[in-house]
C-alpha cells in the first residue's frame, strides 16, 4: 500500500509522529516536577495539610506522565539506526556522547530517586523525602539541557572538525559543542515553554473544580499558584522568545524569512505580516496583510534597517515557507493568548474575585492544553525551518536517510500510529480521568500493591509478615506535622 510513496518523506512523517507524540509528556513532566518540589517545600515550611494534598494529588498525575514520556521516547533511538543510518554514522562522534550524557546523568538520576519520590513518603525522613523531589525535578532539567544541547549543535554546529571518511568529529573542545551558539536560547525558551505547559494544565484543572464548587480550598490554591506563574513567566518566556528569534536571524536567516512570510528583500525596512497565504511557487504571499515596517523594529530595532527576503536564497535551500508561517503564528498567538489570561488573573486578585469570576475561569480552562499546542507548534517552526539540512548547512536531510523501500518504512510508520494511539491514548484518557476528580483533604497519593515494590537486594518486612502493621495507615511524620506535633 505503500509502493507509490517516497520513503524519505515517509521516515520524516515518522520521526515528526513519534518525537511530537513523545513531547506532550516531557512539556507537562518538566514543570510539574518542579510544581511538586514547590508543593512539598511549602508543606514542609508551613505544615498545611492542603499542600501534601495537592502534592499527592499531582503525584499521581506525574508518575503517568513521566512513564509514558519514557515510554514514547525509546523508540526515537532505534530511528536513528533503521531510518537515519546516514546521519548516525556521520554525526555519531559528535552527538553519540552527548545523549550517552543524557543517560549517564539525568536518566540515571531520575530513576535513582523516583521511587523514594514516589513511593517513600512514609518510609524515609521528610527531609530525604524533599531531597528526592528536588534531584528529580533536577534530573528532568538535566535531561532536556543534553537533549537540547544535541539539537542546537544541529541547529548551529561548530567546534568539529570533519574526518576523512565524512565524519563530524569533536575539535578540541566539547565545551564549543555543547554550549553552541543557539543552545541558550533554545533551553530557557524551551524550559520556560514547560514551566507555561504546567501551569495552564493546573490552572484549568483548578479552574474546573472552581467552576463546579467555587469554595474548593484545593482548587482555589492551585488555580491561583498557576495564574501568578501564567502572570509573571508569560512576560519573560515573550522576551526570550524574541531573543531566540534574533539569534536565529543571525544564524539561520531563511528561518526567519519563511516565519515572517518575506519572500521579498525590504531595503527599507519589512512589513511585520499578520496574515498571509504563502505561494512557494510563485514566490509570494497573497492576501498579505501587514503593519508597515514593524518586523524591522522588531528583528533591527531600526524601523528602516534592510532585512532580506527568501530571494536571495536558493530555491533548494528554502524551507517549507506555508508550513513555517502558520506555525509560528499559531505558537506566538497562544503566547499572547496565555498573556491575556495572566494579566485578566491579576486584575481579578486585585479586586479580590480570583475565584469569582467564571468567565475567567472558563477561559483559563480553555487555555488549558494550549501549552500543548504551543510548543508542538513551536517545534515544527523550529525543525521545518531547518530544511532542507539535518545538520544545518552542512548535511542534507535527503542525504542522511537510510537506502530503505518506502513499503518497509510506512509498515512502522503505520504500526506507530495504531500503538502511540491504543497505548497513549488510554494513558491520557486515564489522566484526564484523575484531573476529573476534585482534589480533597486525605489524598492518598501513588498507589502501591499489597506487597509494595519489588526489592531486589534483601528482605524487608512488609505488610505480609506482620498483618498488623501497614506502613499506609500509621501515623506519619507528616501526619503529626499536621496536628502541631
Amino acid at each position: 500500500m505503500f509502493d507509490g510513496f517516497d520513503a524519505l518523506l515517509l521516515a520524516r512523517i515518522q520521526f515528526a509522529f513519534t518525537v511530537s507524540f513523545h513531547f506532550i509528556f516531557p512539556a507537562l513532566s518538566i514543570g510539574l516536577a518542579s510544581y511538586l518540589m514547590v508543593l512539598e517545600g511549602l508543606w514542609l515550611k508551613t505544615g498545611k495539610q492542603l499542600y501534601l494534598d495537592l502534592f499527592k494529588y499531582w503525584l499521581k498525575i506525574f508518575a503517568i506522565t513521566f512513564a509514558m514520556g519514557v515510554v514514547s521516547g525509546i523508540v526515537m533511538s532505534y530511528q536513528f539506526g533503521t531510518n537515519w543510518a546516514v546521519f548516525s554514522d556521520k554525526a555519531g562522534p559528535v552527538i553519540g556522547p552527548l545523549m550517552a550524557y543524557e543517560v549517564l546523568t539525568a536518566f540515571f538520576l531520575e530513576a535513582g530517586f523516583l521511587g523514594v519520590m514516589l513511593f517513600g513518603m512514609n518510609r524515609v525522613g521528610k527531609g530525604l523525602h524533599f531531597a528526592a523531589t528536588f534531584m528529580v525535578a533536577f534530573g528532568t532539567f538535566v535531561s532536556a539541557f543534553w537533549i537540547l544541547s544535541v539539537n542546537s549543535w544541529m541547529q548551529t554546529p561548530v567546534g568539529f572538525e570533519m574526518g576523512a571518511n565524512g565524519q563530524f568529529l569533536p575539535g578540541e573542545s566539547w565545551w564549543d559543542i555543547v554550549f553552541s551558539p543557539s543552545f541558550p536560547y533554545r533551553l530557557v525558551h524551551t524550559v520556560l515553554a514547560a514551566y507555561l505547559t504546567t501551569a495552564f494544565v493546573v490552572g484549568g484543572v483548578g479552574a474546573w473544580h472552581l467552576l463546579k464548587d467555587r469554595t474548593n480550598a484545593h482548587a482555589r490554591k492551585m488555580f491561583s499558584m498557576a495564574m501568578w506563574m501564567a502572570a509573571l513567566v508569560v512576560p519573560i518566556q515573550i522576551f526570550a522568545g524574541d531573543m531566540h528569534g534574533l539569534n536565529t536571524l543571525e544564524h539561520q536567516p531563511p528561518k526567519v524569512m519563511a516565519m515572517e512570510g518575506h519572500f521579498e528583500s525590504h531595503p527599507d525596512g519589512a512589513p511585520l505580516y499578520l496574515f498571509g497565504i504563502p505561494d512557494q511557487d510563485a514566490q509570494e504571499l497573497k492576501y498579505a496583510i501587514g503593519i508597515p515596517k514593524l518586523s524591522s523594529l522588531i528583528l533591527k530595532h531600526d524601523s528602516d534597517a534592510p532585512l532580506d527576503g527568501l530571494d536571495t536564497v536558493p530555491r533548494d535551500e528554502q524551507p517549507p515557507v506555508a508550513v513555517v508561517f502558520w506555525t509560528f503564528r499559531i505558537m506566538v498567538g497562544l503566547g499572547f493568548a496565555m498573556l491575556g489570561v495572566g494579566l485578566w488573573s491579576l486584575l481579578a486578585r486585585m479586586r479580590g474575585k480570583l475565584y469569582d469570576w467564571q468567565w475567567l475561569h472558563r477561559a483559563a480552562l480553555l487555555m488549558g492544553p494550549s501549552g500543548f499546542i504551543a510548543v508542538i507548534a513551536g517545534w515544527v517552526t523550529t525543525e521545518v525551518g531547518r530544511q532542507p539540512w539535518v545538520i544545518y548547512g552542512l548535511l542534507r536531510t535527503a542525504d542522511a536517510a537510510s537506502p530503505l523501500d518506502a513499503p518497509a518504512v510506512g509498515a512502522s510508520l503505520f504500526a506507530f500510529v495504531i500503538v502511540y494511539f491504543t497505548v497513549f491514548g488510554v494513558g491520557v484518557w486515564y489522566i484526564l480521568r484523575l484531573m476529573k476528580a476534585p482534589p480533597h483533604a486525605g489524598e492518598k497519593g501513588v498507589k502501591r500493591t499489597e506487597k509494595g515494590p519489588v526489592r531486589t537486594a534483601g528482605i524487608t518486612p512488609g505488610p505480609t509478615q506482620n498483618p498488623g502493621h501497614n506502613p499506609d495507615t500509621l501515623p506519619s511524620n507528616h501526619e503529626e506535622a499536621d496536628d502541631g506535633r
